[in-house]
């Protein structure tokens, strides 16, 4: 069956990588729930690439509201790096374009109000959009206005005749997540005002194929996006790219800034990427071949470490019960025999299984308990700041494990 691109329509032809059959990254398990082991299931994850517009994208797409449900486990907060980039990010804003009393700053995927709070802390009027209904109410439970709805041009409209108007608009890495981006994005052309901003934070799939970020690919992840494919889907609306920055989240990001036309000035950085990813050939089929090559060789290199270790009797646990993670595992058919428990500071994952996988999900709490021979960092992009939490490891001569974009233990 031929499979047509999510943006254009036209035919996809070219395979990026194909991961197999995975579970939905954040559908943790009961432990105490067989049937439900019994009977996860399981969905196709390859991504195409479309040769015409160049949106790299996933073929299956899961209904978003099968995802991102009123327990969706996802909470920001619970990264103090991913918490102290927001802050960063609203001291930066509110001084770059003048924010105040009298703006609105308004946050696409708001999730636990992790962003939004620090434009509270600065007396400017905020408020939330977010599908998932608990990540909602920890966000208004912290002050954080929130509105309980998926986001598009749709209900754009319907926060536009409520009065409601953007001076600025977030949406950091919430494009991948969203089935329908042309309709998205247009959303916010409809909520911005005259000469209101917003900005798009996202990992380049530039950082993706230059350090084999397969991990990254799952299916809340439609999209893997160029500044190429952005530049032409925020023409087609009728908007501006004025300026990009690079930033080192996610394993490399962009934070693209958008207008309506003529109401910013264009800084030269745009241009500048455009050129690095033609430099790239991210413009060409040649710049997205021999990609599964690469994860093969990840993947086998960390299942002879895993089976090295346990030859030597040493115990392994995993760091971080996160989406990125369970791609990972699933994809090198790594299970409870291989690493013999996960820790996360989520409370909601804790005593639950790993999709998939079925490892269970205990707090860091039992990394000291237990004494593992080698904790393995399944967010790799956020390694330094985990080994820095848990240098307490070093005492029984533990070890910290990575495994993208390449083994590395430390």
């Amino acid at each position: 069956m031929n499979c047509l691109c999510r943006f254009c329509q036209k035919t996809l032809s070219q395979t990026l990588v194909d991961l197999g059959e995975t579970p939905l990254a954040n559908s943790y398990v009961s432990a105490d729930d067989v049937k439900s082991m019994v009977l996860e299931k399981r969905f196709p994850l390859r991504v195409m690439v479309c040769n015409y517009c160049w949106l790299a994208q996933t073929t299956e797409t899961i209904s978003a509201d099968g995802i991102f449900k009123q327990d969706y486990a996802y909470l920001s907060s619970y990264s103090s790096g991913w918490v102290a980039h927001a802050h960063r990010y609203a001291d930066e804003m509110s001084k770059r374009f003048d924010l105040g009393p009298n703006s609105k700053v308004v946050e696409i995927a708001s999730n636990d109000g992790y962003l939004l709070q620090h434009f509270v802390a600065l007396n400017i009027p905020v408020l939330g959009v977010e599908p998932a209904g608990d990540a909602a109410a920890l966000a208004e439970g912290i002050g954080v206005p929130t509105r309980v709805m998926f986001f598009d041009e749709t209900s754009a409209i319907t926060l536009s005749e409520e009065g409601i108007a953007a001076d600025l608009m977030v949406a950091n890495n919430v494009l991948a997540h969203v089935p329908n981006i042309r309709s998205f994005v247009a959303g916010f052309k409809t909520l911005m005002n005259p000469n209101g901003v917003a900005t798009f934070e996202f990992p380049h799939i530039a950082s993706l194929l230059g350090s084999i970020q397969f991990d990254t690919i799952y299916h809340e992840h439609y999209s893997y996006l160029s500044l190429t494919f952005l530049e032409k889907l925020v023409s087609e609306i009728g908007m501006s790219i004025f300026d990009v920055e690079k930033l080192p989240t996610h394993g490399g990001s962009l934070r693209v800034f958008i207008c309506h036309p003529g109401a910013h000035v264009k800084s030269f950085v745009v241009d500048h990427i455009l050129a690095q990813e033609v430099a790239m050939e991210l413009d060409k089929p040649s710049g997205y071949e021999g990609f599964t090559a690469k994860v093969n060789k990840v993947t086998s290199d960390f299942l002879t470490f895993l089976a090295e270790a346990k030859l030597q009797g040493k115990t392994i646990a995993g760091y971080g019960a996160a989406a990125k993670g369970n791609t990972f595992l699933n994809v090198a058919k790594v299970g409870a025999s291989d690493l013999d428990f996960v820790v996360d500071l989520n409370t909601q994952k804790q005593g639950k299984l790993l999709p998939g996988s079925h490892i269970p999900i205990m707090s860091p709490e039992k990394i000291k308990e237990l004494k593992p021979d080698y904790l393995v960092i399944l967010p790799w992009n956020l390694a330094d700041e985990i080994i820095e939490q848990q240098q307490g490891i070093r005492e029984w001569g533990g070890q910290f494990v990575t495994a993208v974009p390449e083994l590395r233990i430390r």
